[in-house]
C-alpha cells in the first residue's frame, strides 16, 4: 500500500505544478505517504485490541471522569486536521476500564478520516460496549483547520459536540454533574 500512496502523492504534487525530483521534494511523496498511514492507523485497530482486556470488577458506582484527552484527527471532507480534547465520563455497572484505555479508544477512532460529530458518538458507544456502564457521556472540543486555513478562515472558532447515553442522557442530575465537572478548571 505504501508504494501506491507514494505514487499518488507524486501525482498530486506534479498536478500542482511542482517538480517531485527537486531537492526539497525528492522524498516528500514517501514521507507524506508514511504520515498518512500513521494519521489513519485507527482503521487497522479494533476495540478489543486497544482495550486489551483491561476491564476490572469494581463496586464503584459513582461517576468516573477522564478530562482533557488530546486528540488529532483528519476532517473527512478536506483531509485537514482537527485538533482538540475529549472528556469522557461513565457510571460503572460492576466494571471499570483501565485509565489508559480511554485515550487508546479516543486515538483509535480519531486516527481515521472523520467528522467530529461521528467521532464523539463512536467513542461513547465504544466505552458503553466495553464497560456496560449505566451511562456514558463524551464531549469533544476541537479546532478545525478546514475552517481556519481555508474557507471562512476563522482562527478562534471551536466546535463542541456531545453524546450522552443511558443515565447520562436520561437523568438530568447525572448529566448536570458531568457538565459541571467537565467545565471546572482546577490546577493540579
Amino acid at each position: 500500500m505504501l508504494d501506491k500512496l507514494v505514487a499518488q502523492y507524486s501525482a498530486i504534487i506534479e498536478s500542482l505544478g511542482e517538480d517531485v525530483n527537486r531537492e526539497g521534494l525528492r522524498d516528500t511523496p514517501k514521507r507524506a505517504a508514511k504520515a498518512m498511514q500513521f494519521l489513519c492507523r485507527g482503521y487497522n485497530q479494533s476495540l478489543e485490541e486497544v482495550t486489551n482486556g483491561a476491564v476490572f470488577e469494581s463496586d464503584t458506582d459513582e461517576m468516573v471522569l477522564v478530562k482533557d484527552i488530546e486528540l488529532y484527527s483528519l476532517c473527512e471532507h478536506h483531509l485537514l486536521p482537527f485538533i482538540g480534547r475529549c472528556h469522557i465520563a461513565y457510571i460503572p455497572n460492576g466494571k471499570v476500564l483501565g485509565l489508559s484505555k480511554f485515550a487508546r479508544i479516543v486515538d483509535m477512532f480519531a486516527r481515521r478520516m472523520q467528522i467530529q460529530e461521528n467521532l464523539t458518538r463512536q467513542i461513547a458507544e465504544a466505552v458503553l460496549e466495553v464497560t456496560n456502564a449505566h451511562g456514558v457521556g463524551v464531549i469533544i472540543e476541537a479546532r478545525h483547520m478546514c475552517m481556519m486555513m481555508r474557507g471562512v478562515e476563522k482562527q478562534n472558532s471551536v466546535m463542541s459536540s456531545s453524546v450522552m447515553l443511558g443515565s447520562m442522557r436520561n437523568n438530568p442530575s447525572t448529566r448536570s454533574e458531568f457538565l459541571t465537572l467537565v467545565h471546572s478548571r482546577r490546577a493540579l
